[in-house]
């Protein structure tokens, strides 16, 4: 036994393994005594790992007692060196299986054959008891874990505790209070960061409305906390950071309500709060706030502040605000100062947004040569992509090839393709500006362009600068330089040359040269069969040859290679319209209806099909979508005004023709029917100015002008109606309805002039007579020759003499007819002559019966004289 004092002062023992061996060996499996006045259980394994145990006196407490007491079982520094251990591991003591453990006293302890007594409560060969195992009426607790501490009772209630003193299972946890202030305050600052979160989501998903309420919702509640937190705690103890997010939010929820003059409040309370670190910042949302309320100049002076603000570590984000600052100078016309900041830009960080605006500006002041300067800036500018061989498999490796194949339509590879294509689109557009302006013609100028692309790494986008500069020439309409331009591209590469046939083919189409588009649809074709363009020129020139089967097979070929040709589809609705295959027509303009929602085409062959189908509700719902998509299409009104009409509705029929006739006052159709409307409802005077437009619009139809007459007539200005039909019998002097209306107008009137329209109309009826008989012998007589000329051409010279003397008894008869000079139309008119008419407008209405006389009945007596018995006395 070795006493020694420890670190903290204190005596300490140590006690050695040779002796606890002893002591083991001893009194196996029974309970051993040291003059510490400790109980355990003692193995010949445990004594084995029990090395060095410290223990404090009972007699001294510590503040710092403990931290000499270890668990023995885990001293494993002379492991190597103890012959007790080395031998025990070497037999089966060490190998022993597990062995169930037993509750002292409820069965009987058989011997282990090793020499080393009856067995205790083991659960393994180094003495640890079974998890749930009771000893000494302790049940040991139920996990194989316990908490390191450095605490004199570590090990209480194991079989490796000094003291033999056992607490029991570990207490449960302390509730937490959530009534103290501290807590309080935890919860609010976590729910003000929620509505937060929740803003930013709502935003996101387009609510504006919710995403505003839920920022107001946290800013008031970061009020009540900001409250809480001065009562409670000291001032200095404030979360900026959460007031800043609050104020920040609101704002920009603010801003995305257009709600400008609020947003620009919140952003003035978080600039002037000097504890806001970098807040000067915010006045970049500031100054894009005063852009969009157009107030340049404050936008210019924010964004110039916030620059000054920024360090010039963030290079990116000072680009950027340069590029506002060069946008809102362009907005004002200030050209100078925005080239200034965009050559800036050019010269630190060159882009494409400020390559393209630079020479906007330059195309707005006029000036050539630094046309030409920034247009090579603009396509010499970095995309920051890279070459697209990454794409490309090196080798047949399946995983690698797998790699590719994932990669090639991820994210990334769709950003770099807008992006390329976003490039492609500026200098497209940039060279169309300049090229008529920096050289003497525009052909000159687009060369000029073509060559400073090739040099570039657009090398492709060339040819389709090429066959831009073909379209502009069709713009122009200089046909033959568009059609050189084009040829141009039959003996280059595959892609190029089916586009310009494409092309050629289209233009050949519009000038009505079908052999001429039909040979450069097959060229286009020839060259790339995927392409829908010419696939679809093709189908066009089988249509237009009747050929509709052949066109169809083309129209499929072209949608199954590209489903959204749109031209494709309307075609081949036209061409099964035209194979009277209506349902497989409509079919196609539905279909074409989903892609294209608001054309009037579709629309309109839609409501045409069903009309042809024989629903004419369903062709009114389409045609009134139709009017809603262009509202001022006179023939889409008339056709509703023409459906309602055959449906028996005539006030809407109306409605629709008045609008028509509105929009568009020179259809005769529409014209005659709102006449004939006005008549039907008697109402003839203001049927007068529809027939009075149709006799301007068509001044040689004389029932034109015989209606605007009956109209005056019905309506009671019966000198206004004859001085219409003597202005009608001067323009049209056979005509025999106007000469009946002049003589039954002059003996209702009792003018003179009667007699001399009696002669014309006779007149005139006997040479109507005499043309109908001419058209009717001219007719019988075609007939009787093709009938002749069936039966054969045998003939004698009696038949001909005969043939001979009928013709001319018919003429004859005909001379005889007419009247001769010594028999004058005015004396020779013994029969009656008829002057009963036919009123274009149809029958008049008859007047209601009076117990005033009928005319007739007047006109009767008045030739008559009254006897003296007649006469009043």
């Amino acid at each position: 036994m070795v006493t020694r004092r420890g670190e903290s002062g204190r005596l300490t023992y140590r006690e050695t393994a040779s002796e606890s061996r002893t002591c083991a060996e001893e009194l196996p499996g029974q309970l051993c005594e040291s003059n510490l006045q400790r109980r355990a259980y003692i193995t010949p394994i445990a004594a084995l790992k029990m090395r060095h145990v410290h223990l404090a006196t009972e007699d001294e407490e510590d503040l710092y007692s403990g931290y000499n007491d270890y668990n023995p079982t885990y001293d494993t520094e002379d492991l190597d060196n103890d012959t007790a251990f080395q031998q025990a591991v070497k037999t089966s003591h060490g190998r022993r299986p597990p062995i169930t453990a037993r509750v002292p006293g409820t069965a009987a302890a058989r011997p282990l054959g090793t020499g080393f007594g009856p067995r205790v409560n083991l659960s393994s060969s180094m003495g640890r008891p079974m998890t749930g195992a009771v000893q000494d009426g302790a049940a040991r607790p139920m996990t194989a874990v316990r908490a390191a501490g450095f605490t004199k009772a570590a090990f209480r209630g194991s079989p490796f505790d000094p003291l033999g003193q056992s607490r029991g299972p570990a207490p449960p946890l302390e509730a937490k209070n959530e009534d103290t202030p501290e807590e309080k305050i935890r919860q609010l600052e976590k729910k003000v960061n929620e509505l937060i979160e929740e803003s930013c989501i709502a935003n996101s998903n387009g609510d504006l409305k919710q995403a505003l309420e839920k920022a107001k919702e946290a800013g008031r509640k970061e009020r009540v906390l900001v409250r809480q937190r001065e009562q409670i705690l000291s001032p200095e103890n404030i979360n900026l950071d959460l007031t800043y997010s609050v104020l920040l939010n609101l704002a920009t929820q603010y801003s995305a309500n257009e709600m400008y003059a609020e947003a620009l409040n919140t952003y003035q309370v978080i600039v002037k709060n000097k504890m806001f670190s970098h807040a000067g910042r915010l006045k970049v949302n500031m100054a894009n706030i005063y852009l969009k309320q157009k107030n340049y100049s404050k936008a210019i002076k924010f964004y110039r502040m916030a620059l000054d603000q920024i360090p010039g570590a963030h290079k990116e984000m000072r680009i950027k605000i340069m590029q506002n600052i060069g946008v809102t100078f362009v907005k004002t016309g200030q050209y100078a100062d925005a080239i200034n900041s965009f050559e800036h830009i050019m010269s630190e960080s060159p882009n494409l947004k400020a390559g393209f605006n630079l020479i906007l500006c330059y195309f707005a002041v006029g000036d050539r040569d630094k046309m030409k300067k920034a247009f090579q800036k603009l396509i010499s500018a970095p995309l920051g992509i890279d070459d697209d061989d990454k794409y490309i498999s090196p080798s047949d490796d399946p995983h690698t090839n797998l790699l590719i194949e994932a990669i090639k339509n991820d994210s990334l590879h769709q950003l770099e393709r807008e992006r390329k294509a976003l490039a492609e689109k500026y200098i497209m557009t940039a060279a169309k500006l300049i090229a008529p302006v920096i050289e003497t013609s525009f052909d000159v100028g687009y060369d000029w362009c073509v060559e400073v692309v090739k040099t570039s790494q657009y090398v492709e986008l060339a040819n389709d600068l090429e066959i831009n500069k073909a379209i502009t020439f069709l713009k122009q309409k200089n046909f033959t330089q568009a059609v050189e331009t084009l040829k141009m591209f039959e003996k280059k590469e595959t892609r190029v040359k089916s586009a310009a046939a494409t092309n050629l083919s289209f233009l050949y189409f519009l000038e009505k040269d079908y052999s001429q588009a039909d040979l450069y649809a097959d060229l286009a074709v020839t060259a790339d069969r995927y392409n829908p363009s010419a696939l679809t020129n093709k189908g066009n020139s089988y249509f237009v040859s009747g050929d509709y089967e052949k066109a169809a097979e083309y129209y499929r070929e072209a949608l199954r290679n590209d489903s959204s040709c749109t031209e494709s589809l309307y075609n081949f609705g036209l061409t099964y319209k035209k194979l009277n295959r209506l349902e497989d027509a409509l079919d196609c303009f539905l279909k074409l209806h989903a892609i294209l929602r608001n054309s009037a085409q579709v629309v309109s062959q839609i409501a045409n099909l069903y009309e042809m189908l024989d629903d004419p509700n369903q062709s009114i719902e389409w045609l009134l979508q139709l009017i809603n998509i262009v509202p001022t299409d006179s023939h889409a009104l008339a056709k509703l005004g023409e459906l309602y009409d055959t449906q028996g509705d005539k006030s809407e029929a109306f409605q629709f023709y008045c609008e028509s006739y509105r929009y568009f006052p020179s259809n005769i159709e529409v014209i005659e029917w709102l006449g004939a409307y006005y008549i039907d409802k008697k109402f003839c005077e203001k049927a007068v100015k529809y027939f009075e437009r149709a006799a301007l619009i068509q001044p040689t139809q004389v029932k034109w002008q015989l209606m605007l007459a009956s109209c005056h007539r019905r309506s009671g200005n019966y000198q206004k109606a004859l001085d219409k039909y003597k202005e009608i019998h001067q323009k049209f002097p056979d005509n025999v309805e106007c000469l009946r209306f002049l003589v039954r107008l002059c003996t209702d009137i009792g003018l003179k002039e009667v007699q001399e329209y009696t002669t014309k109309l006779k007149k005139a009826e006997k040479m109507k007579e005499l043309k109908e008989q001419r058209v009717k012998s001219g007719r019988d007589g075609s007939a009787r020759s093709r009938r002749e000329g069936r039966e054969g051409s045998a003939s004698s010279d009696s038949g001909q003499s005969s043939g001979t003397s009928a013709k001319g008894e018919r003429l004859s008869a005909k001379l005889k007819s007419l009247p001769t000079a010594n028999d004058p139309y005015e004396t020779s008119s013994n029969q009656e002559i008829d002057v009963s008419y036919i009123d274009p407008l149809g029958p008049q209405m008859e007047r209601p019966k009076t117990a005033a006389k009928k005319r007739m009945e007047e006109e009767e007596f008045a030739d008559e004289e009254l006897g003296d018995d007649l006469l009043p006395e």
